[in-house]
């Protein structure tokens, strides 16, 4: 199946998602480079941010890695790789603010967020069974046992609509993020009103990536059901 001619239709999704991530590295590697005016990094500014909305239980910590910031609702920790967590960069706060929209959106019971989090390890089961369980209903069908075959092969396409549903709700969850960590920088002052433009554009570049995980998640569904229906 890897071979398969379907496979076509991955290759715009995939530019896509190259282009993508190249923006998001691009926009990241300019404004780490732009310090933000108050001189606050991004453990800064995530503890100005998280204290003002009632958060002061919320933990920052720092974590190894490139872009590696993100929250964790379960221990209710706020991660920050060490260029956010240390530099005053307007990137670095962007990114910072990001991850405390996630924590105020888990404070608030953010509906989407919630459903995301209790999907989650569902879907970390089920994407990495997805594509064995196609492969194996292939392998199965080509053999003669077109009735298991095709039964494990429609389980396959199940639990890979179960990721594409994932990525979904991907979207408005980092959308919204996004908006808050504006929203936030602007109320609290931690960057001036023409910082804004480059906070902004720090922020709608990573959301690009998410576009682009849901564009390649949903080529792949296409491509599996024209299989499917190909094997009728």
């Amino acid at each position: 199946m890897v071979f398969d001619s379907t496979i076509i239709l991955l290759i715009p999704a995939m530019l896509f998602a190259f282009y993508a991530q190249a923006k998001v590295s691009s926009a990241y590697k300019r404004y780490a480079a732009v310090g933000n005016r108050k001189r606050m990094t991004g453990a800064q500014a995530a503890r100005r941010i998280l204290d003002s909305n009632g958060l002061n239980d919320v933990r920052i910590e720092m974590v190894n890695g490139t872009l590696s910031d993100h929250y964790d609702p379960r221990k209710r920790v706020l991660r920050l790789s060490p260029k956010v967590y240390n530099e005053p960069s307007i990137a670095s706060a962007s990114i910072a603010a990001h991850e405390c929209g996630h924590a105020i959106q888990h404070a608030k019971s953010y509906m989407p967020l919630t459903f995301r989090n209790a999907i989650a390890p569902i879907v970390s089961i089920v994407s990495n069974l997805s594509w064995p369980l196609l492969i194996i209903g292939m392998i199965a069908v080509n053999a003669g046992y077109y009735t298991n075959g095709t039964l494990i092969f429609d389980l396959g396409i199940l639990f890979f609509a179960g990721v594409v549903v994932f990525h979904a709700v991907t979207l408005p969850v980092e959308f919204n993020a996004s908006r808050r960590a504006i929203q936030q920088m602007e109320s609290l002052g931690v960057i001036y009103q023409e910082e804004v433009p480059a906070a902004k554009k720090v922020l709608s570049a990573a959301a690009m990536t998410y576009v682009a995980a849901l564009a390649v998640a949903v080529a792949n569904l296409i491509r599996i059901l024209l299989i499917r229906g190909r094997e009728r």
